[in-house]
């Protein structure tokens, strides 16, 4: 009877699972937004604390903190904004530039006795769609600023809030497990922001030194792309070499098309596959099958903002696992396997 019971009261969890995770699916118009603002908050709340805990009156660091964020936001979207004007008024040259070299491809593939339809050939590679796909890249990139100034306000309420929070859990009393875990949650979340950020900007930085050197157009642009996406685990960094290559084979030719391709390879292996899940796993204390399931999940569940999140949000789950007896095995099997440093 009492095996009986277990099996029924898991089946009720799962179900209580399916039905949460259903809610959050239903509401992610609601809740990625939020989200949003609460990590960018995180990011900013110990800039903001530094500059309380250095005499600064709370009303001016605040407006310190909003005037980089929205500096940030706005640097981002002047670029996308002149990037796809100028793209834009280019499309033209751009699209004969394609043809010519599909004409290139195609004579060097008869040469070697390969013959295509030019019709096929150009179904496979038709000019207005690959322009539509690179356009609309940059446009989606500038979608993601639709919902700023609501997240701006979000996140300056949550930075206004945090400077009561302490003292709110810490009028929990008998609760201090509770203050503890909600601080390792803040703690680790913050660790994970400044790895991450560190790494991007530096797969930025070389990024657009690589497309300088090769003479592919928007080089600034592709870096940013590339330091946005980056924060996407494992695949980011190769998603952002989609658009790149593409523009260096319609600009410069299938030669600096290859190498644009490779050196976003060497890229990814050595930053993404090498440096990052040593960095980001042993930090975290995440193994780097988790990291990528976490991937897939969130992105299913929120979309791509929760690709973007994905590592932090499973390192609150891990975080609030661990904290309960009867699910630590599930954050034991979440974790890198490692000792946990102290």
């Amino acid at each position: 009877m009492k095996h009986e019971n277990k099996i029924g009261y898991l089946f009720i969890v799962l179900a209580a699972v399916v039905i949460v995770l259903a809610g959050i699916k239903s509401a992610a118009v609601i809740i990625v937004p939020f989200l949003l603002s609460m990590f960018f908050a995180i990011i900013f709340a110990p800039m903001f604390g530094w500059l309380n805990r250095k005499g600064i009156p709370e009303a001016i660091s605040l407006l310190a903190v909003i005037f980089l964020f929205v500096a940030l936001i706005g640097l981002v979207g002047i670029l996308i904004g002149s990037s796809v004007q100028d793209f834009s008024n280019k499309l033209t040259f751009y699209e004969e530039h394609l043809h010519q070299q599909m004409d290139g491809i195609s004579a060097m593939l008869a040469e070697w006795g390969i013959t295509l339809p030019d019709q096929e050939l150009q179904d496979m590679f038709d000019p207005a769609v690959l322009m539509q796909y690179i356009a609309g890249t940059l446009k989606s990139l500038g979608s993601v600023l639709t919902n700023g100034f609501v997240i701006l306000l979000t996140v300056v309420f949550i930075l206004l809030e945090s400077a009561q929070f302490q003292r709110k859990i810490a009028g929990f009393g008998a609760e201090q497990a509770l203050v503890v875990n909600l601080k390792e949650v803040i703690e680790k979340i913050e660790e994970y922001m400044v790895l991450k950020t560190v790494i991007s900007v530096v797969t930025g930085i070389i990024v657009t030194i690589m497309l300088k050197i090769i003479g592919v157009d928007y080089a600034i642009l592709w870096g940013v792309v590339a330091f946005m996406l980056n924060f996407i685990p494992n695949i980011g960094s190769l998603i952002a070499a989609v658009p790149a290559v593409l523009l260096a084979f319609i600009q410069l030719g299938a030669g600096s098309a290859a190498v644009t391709a490779i050196g976003y390879v060497v890229i990814n292996i050595l930053i993404g596959s090498i440096v990052e899940p040593k960095v980001m796993g042993d930090g975290l204390g995440l193994s780097t099958l988790i990291v990528f399931l976490s991937l897939i999940f969130w992105g299913w569940l929120l979309g791509p903002v929760g690709m973007l999140l994905s590592i932090p949000l499973t390192i609150m789950a891990k975080i609030a696992l661990d904290a309960q007896p009867n699910t630590r095995w599930i954050a034991i099997l979440l974790g890198s396997g490692e000792p946990e440093k102290q």
